[in-house]
């Protein structure tokens, strides 16, 4: 019992470090940090004010825009992916999901303020259930393409993402975080609703 309960305790230390760890990761800003090192503006003073790739795109190229894409998605994917390997839980799993994308949104190095979570969402999608990441990054691909407006894709495939992961898989504790993460990312598109809706919202690349 002794061994079980000391055991039991390093678990769980272990899994709460994972999930701390997890948030801090989340915090690191690609876009504030990609912008600086290529002398561009800071993304929360130009643009739509938000640091992820589509404003970094307007104020700062493909190059740059792109380096903050890869850069948001490994938040998410990378700390999952090492959760999974090392063999910890699915409810844990989904915990550090959660936390890297709360750490993107609400980032303890830049003053709580932070992106959306499109890209950084792909990445935990991914690698909680490959299947279930591609889709969502397919339809965002097929949105933005067709449309050109990059909430609207991301309003959509974020939609959908609850969708697919009780189409495709059969974890709970992941379509519970699924559907955490998609109705944290449409709150945060509720400025892009009301531009959407009046007809106001931006295209891609275009200021």
């Amino acid at each position: 019992m002794e061994l079980f309960t000391a055991h039991s305790l390093r678990l769980m230390i272990l899994e709460i470090l994972f999930i701390l760890g997890a948030y801090l990761v989340g915090s690191i800003s690609a876009a504030i940090i990609t912008c600086k090192l290529l002398g561009l503006p800071d993304p929360r003073t130009q643009g739509s004010n938000n640091p992820g790739a589509t404003n970094v795109l307007r104020i700062g190229g493909k190059k740059a825009a792109a380096i903050t894409l890869v850069g948001d998605m490994l938040k998410g994917l990378v700390p999952l992916l090492i959760g999974k390997f090392i063999g910890l839980d699915p409810t844990t799993q989904a915990a550090i999901g959660v936390a890297a994308f709360l750490g993107h949104l609400y980032p303890i190095f830049f003053g709580f303020q932070g992106g959306k979570g499109v890209a950084t969402t792909m990445g935990v999608l991914v690698a909680l259930s490959w299947p279930v990441g591609l889709s969502v990054i397919c339809t965002w691909l097929f949105i933005a393409y067709g449309l050109k407006i990059s909430s609207l894709a991301a309003l959509v495939s974020i939609l959908l993402a609850p969708v697919y992961m009780y189409l495709l898989e059969s974890n709970l504790h992941w379509l519970y975080a699924t559907i955490f993460l998609s109705a944290l990312l449409i709150w945060r598109h509720r400025s892009n609703i009301k531009q959407l809706l009046q007809g106001t919202e931006s295209k891609i690349g275009k200021p």
